[in-house]
């Protein structure tokens, strides 16, 4: 190796170093600033995050926002934001999420740095949610919260699940997804933690012939069985595949994100209202 090829590599090298240390630095000062609002990211896979990652967002991070990693320590956020979940499946199923918009746009809506901590699961049931359940789903969630929480503030949670239980007993669906919001409250001592909830996908991708429609009639209620929450309705948005297909689009990722910030901001500022529309209204 010359001598100009030695100095052109020890001159890339040493500006990766300083990007890196000037990176760190940064989250090291907000650490510090000890101003870091957290939320938890749980559900299964639109949340888990199944669309194609646009090539304009597959490797930029989001302004004033950060993730907490395998080591339980917070880096900046990009996608898949998934990847660090311990009870996720493999890496490559990890795409564009719900959480991608909700964090970008707290962030631009709200003073101070987002922490994300997410950890969902495709094709997982209310049931596997459970505390004491024995994937451990529910206890992995509230483990990494709590090592976010030794930095920052945990001021909400974000679920979006109910493809796997959408034409079981929705009942039973409303008393378990009742229960897991109670126990998540009552273990990090917020008893009136702000949630968001979404509807699933609208088209029928399902068995049945009343489709999506019971579930979605039923979770769009949800301040009337959780108290402080809110739900962020899906009409409108697209598949990523086909009508076949539970899962959203990127665009449909993306403007459902903001509908869930949309709801967490009313929820923070004592205003929960609702984004009901005349029908979904008349439906209960």
């Amino acid at each position: 190796m010359n001598n100009l090829t030695f100095t052109a590599l020890n001159n890339m090298l040493s500006k990766k170093i300083l990007a890196t240390m000037i990176l760190l630095f940064s989250v090291f000062q907000t650490f510090g600033q000890d101003s870091i609002s957290i939320y938890l990211c749980i559900g299964q896979s639109n949340m888990a995050g199944r669309a194609e990652i646009p090539e304009n967002l597959s490797e930029s991070p989001i302004d004033g926002v950060l993730l907490l990693n395998d080591k339980d320590t917070f880096e900046p956020a990009q996608n898949p934001l998934n990847r660090y979940s311990t009870i996720r499946k493999d890496i490559s199923m990890q795409r564009l999420s719900i959480a991608w918009s909700f964090a970008r746009k707290m962030s631009e809506s709200t003073d101070g740095t987002i922490g994300l901590v997410c950890n969902a699961r495709g094709e997982t049931s209310v049931h596997h949610w459970q505390k004491g359940a024995d994937r451990g789903y529910y206890e992995e969630a509230v483990r990494r919260t709590k090592e976010a929480m030794k930095h920052g503030e945990l001021k909400g949670i974000i679920w979006h699940q109910g493809e796997y239980d959408c034409t079981s007993d929705l009942e039973e669906y409303r008393t378990l997804l009742s229960k897991l919001i109670c126990d998540l409250r009552n273990e990090f001592g917020i008893p009136g933690l702000p949630v968001v909830v979404g509807q699933i996908s609208q088209w029928n991708w399902t068995d049945s012939e009343t489709g999506t429609a019971p579930f979605n009639n039923m979770i769009v209620n949800v301040e009337n069985f959780i108290p402080n929450s809110a739900c962020a309705l899906s009409e409108g948005l697209s598949p990523a595949i086909g009508v076949h297909d539970p899962h959203f689009s990127a665009e449909g990722q993306i403007a459902f994100g903001e509908r869930y910030a949309e709801c967490m901001i009313k929820l923070l500022n004592g205003h929960p209202g609702d984004q009901k529309t005349e029908s979904n209204r008349q439906a209960n």
